[in-house]
């Protein structure tokens, strides 16, 4: 199983992003075709100090060919183009080989 994780930074405007983020951007993502798992978490430092992340998503495929033609697809494009709508504090995305786990 291969997981795109993307980390959101933290937004200029919290509610702003998590009402576009639930309200328009998970439709767009669910809608992928492959994605075995769909997970969203929100962020916070094990200590007193700011988290540098402000939400994790994690989406499952059964692997790294699945996931690429996936996020090729018009449905993948549609959420990848919508980042920028909302993700004022940056994103960073990431692949996952996982090895362990679910």
């Amino acid at each position: 199983m291969v997981q795109l994780i993307v980390l959101y930074g933290p937004p200029s405007d919290p509610e702003a992003f998590d009402a576009h983020y639930f309200g328009t951007h998970v439709p767009l993502a669910e809608k992928i075709p492959g994605v075995k798992g769909f997970s969203v978490s929100k962020l916070g430092a094990i200590d007193s100090s700011a988290s540098p992340y402000y939400l994790l998503a994690e989406l499952s495929f059964d692997s790294s060919e699945s996931m690429q033609a996936a996020l090729a697809t018009a449905e993948g494009q549609a959420a990848a183009g919508d980042i920028a709508n909302f993700a004022t504090g940056g994103v960073t995305m990431l692949v996952a080989d996982v090895v362990a786990g679910e």
